[in-house]
């Protein structure tokens, strides 16, 4: 039997609390979406089955949900590739500046990325009305359908490369490559039989990634996809507008996350099977390898650039455009006159202009601390209690994982008022907290598992020593172990802001027509019915939301942090010399 002084009240309360918070905006929602979709009238139907597959538009997007994912795996795959090998393994000119290029999908994404690409490459975009002077009987709406999604999502996808698949080139250890130089292997052998076996399972995870990334595209179908090419997601804000049908949105959702979940369990099972070469316990630095095939060197050199005109020119024409009037922007002839700053002023001097920018950030950053907040609290209940239904915890925290977000969004809106009646539009605070919390949810995932290996750097004798002292588990939590993971805790958090700054998926159901966040707004002003100031000003906010991605990046990545660790210890130091 417990005694008293085992049980702690106040932990009792919030394991309540947040136990209360995972039934009531995980569990809940995706339970009610299924009953709401499942069960009507008091009794099982399944009439929105039929309704689905006799509907085209429907079986279509599914179709070609799949059909875009398959696709990628292989485009983004061999694109992404490209880039760590051209900028980490392979001896090109100018790598520095062409990873600077490569990285930039990491700075800005989504409808904003989307966006950027159609200013380029649209009926209206410089490059289409240059090809125009050139072909003037060429379609101007070319870069509609299936191929145009391809290749925006194929050069917006590779941000999982720059960052996985670089670091994992970069563990390799160069005596393999030695001696298989030694042995007399060329350089397309070694590549196939000695580095890409050690890569294999970094390819297994990104694989994984780019493929549901694939699966639940929303930004890229929506934006160049144009009528003959809608995927799932866009056709579940469709149906979700009508109350006759969104219950096919429902439908379509949830065969969304059905697929999700078994294609998880298959990736996960082949992954496990497979056999990996592992490397020598002492690493040798790796040695970027010279090309010297003349013919495939200079293939490569042309490729790698050509490749960075492809990432830098949507940049380099929003930057231009920002800084451009309306009478610019609408005909594409730029002249010395055409630059103001006209379209900055007006950012930081109306307040309508500014007001996307405070909702995201307020957001993002609410989000962002909540969702670090619990996970803390998560990882906690399940590393240091000996019971385990403390372990649901975890699986609470994991569950967003495998469902797609618009999965989480239209149950929280069939579960808590769906816009007209308990809770949206009479309660303009329902609405707002709505929204926060379906950020928070779509971040736990992530949260948790980066917080959760951050717990493992804690000493427990360093714990120990203070419950020794006396202290309450509140003042060793505060004092002992935050300052040991606060800096992965701020890598989280400032990464979780930076992937919300822009969200359009997950707002595009949950927002408030009051409180428009920026990626609504941007998403807006690439409609070709926008009004010229609105697409004015489009541009700005995309260069502004890079400046900030491009700090929350530095921060996160951790050489922000370092940066400044390294500016306190020389005041520190300073001070101790001066005395």
């Amino acid at each position: 039997m417990l005694s008293k002084k085992n049980i702690s009240i106040p932990g009792l309360v919030l394991k309540i609390i947040i136990a209360w918070a995972m039934i009531a905006f995980v569990v809940y929602p995706v339970v009610s979406l299924l009953i709401q979709t499942f069960w009507q009238d008091g009794s099982l139907t399944t009439d929105v089955v039929g309704k689905v597959f006799s509907s085209a538009r429907a079986v279509k997007s599914l179709k070609n949900s799949f059909i875009l994912a398959f696709t990628l795996v292989v485009t983004v795959n061999i694109v992404g590739t490209l880039c760590v090998l051209f900028t980490e393994y392979w001896d090109i000119k100018g790598a520095n500046i062409l990873r600077l290029s490569y990285m930039t999908s990491l700075i800005y994404s989504g409808v904003v990325l989307v966006s950027g690409y159609k200013y380029v490459y649209g009926a209206n975009g410089l490059l289409t009305k240059l090809l125009l002077m050139v072909f003037p009987n060429m379609n101007p709406n070319w870069f509609v359908g299936y191929g145009a999604v391809v290749f925006v999502m194929t050069f917006s996808c590779t941000q999982n490369h720059m960052m996985f698949l670089k670091n994992a080139i970069h563990s390799l250890d160069y005596h393999t490559v030695e001696a298989a130089k030694n042995m007399g292997a060329g350089g397309a052998t070694i590549f196939f039989k000695v580095v890409l076996p050690v890569l294999k399972p970094t390819f297994f995870a990104i694989t994984i990634l780019t493929f549901l990334t694939g699966l639940g595209a929303m930004s890229a179908p929506l934006i160049v996809g144009g009528e003959n090419f809608q995927t799932i997601n866009p056709m579940i804000i469709t149906f979700s507008k009508s109350n006759y049908s969104r219950e096919v949105a429902a439908f379509l959702a949830i065969i969304l996350g059905i697929a999700t979940i078994i294609l998880l369990s298959v990736f996960s099972r082949i992954e496990k099977s497979g056999n990996y070469v592992s490397v020598s316990k002492t690493k040798a630095k790796l040695t970027k390898q010279k090309i010297n095939n003349p013919f495939l060197n200079a293939l490569a050199h042309f490729v790698a650039w050509f490749m960075f005109v492809i990432y830098m020119l949507p940049i380099v024409l929003i930057v231009i455009y920002s800084f451009c009037d309306y009478n610019t922007i609408m005909t594409g002839d730029i002249t010395a006159s055409s630059f103001t700053l006209e379209n900055y002023g007006k950012l930081f001097t109306s307040a309508d202009a500014i007001k996307p920018y405070v909702v995201s950030i307020v957001y993002s950053l609410a989000a962002a601390a909540l969702a670090a907040v619990i996970s803390i609290i998560c990882v906690r209940f399940v590393q240091k209690s000996k019971n385990k239904l403390n372990k649901l915890f975890e699986y609470g925290a994991l569950i967003p994982w495998l469902l797609p977000s618009t999965l989480i969004a239209l149950g929280l809106t069939m579960a808590y008022g769906d816009r007209n009646p308990l809770i949206f539009n009479k309660v303009l605070v329902g609405t707002t907290v709505i929204l926060l919390i379906g950020y928070v949810v779509i971040k736990l995932p992530f949260s948790y598992r980066m917080i959760r290996s951050a717990f493992f750097s804690v000493d427990e004798d360093l714990e120990d020593a203070a419950k020794c002292m006396g202290a309450s588990t509140f003042y060793t939590m505060r004092k002992v172990i935050i300052p040991v993971i606060l800096p992965a805790v701020l890598s989280v958090m400032i990464l979780n802001f930076n992937g919300l700054l822009a969200d359009y998926d997950l707002t595009a159901f949950l927002y408030h027509p009051l409180f428009q966040p920026l990626g609504i707004v941007v998403k807006a002003a690439s409609d070709e019915n926008a009004s010229i100031d609105a697409k004015c000003m489009s541009f700005v906010y995309t260069v502004v939301l890079m400046i900030l991605s491009s700090i929350a990046l530095y921060f996160g990545q951790g050489n922000g942090m370092q940066a400044i660790r390294r500016w306190k210890q020389k005041r520190i130091e300073k001070k101790v010399y001066s005395k």
